[in-house]
C-alpha cells in the first residue's frame, strides 16, 4: 500500500528505502507532520485490545 501510495512500481523499491529506518529517524518523520494543534505523542492501544491480539484466536497459521 505505502509502494502504491509513494508511487513506486514494485514493493521492492519501498523497502529498500524506507524499511531500513531506524525507530529515531521514523519518530523525527511523524513529528514533521504533527498537524498543528495537536499533542504528540505515541498509540496506546487499551489493555483490551492487547488481550485480543494476544488471544489464541487471532493468531495466524
Amino acid at each position: 500500500m505505502i509502494a502504491l501510495w509513494l508511487g513506486h512500481e514494485q514493493p521492492a523499491t519501498t523497502a529498500q528505502i524506507y524499511l531500513h529506518a531506524d525507530m529515531s529517524q521514523k519518530q523525527r518523520a511523524i513529528a514533521a507532520v504533527t498537524p498543528p494543534g495537536t499533542t504528540p505523542g505515541r498509540y496506546r492501544p487499551p489493555d483490551p485490545l492487547l488481550a485480543f491480539r494476544q488471544s489464541p484466536e487471532t493468531v495466524e497459521t
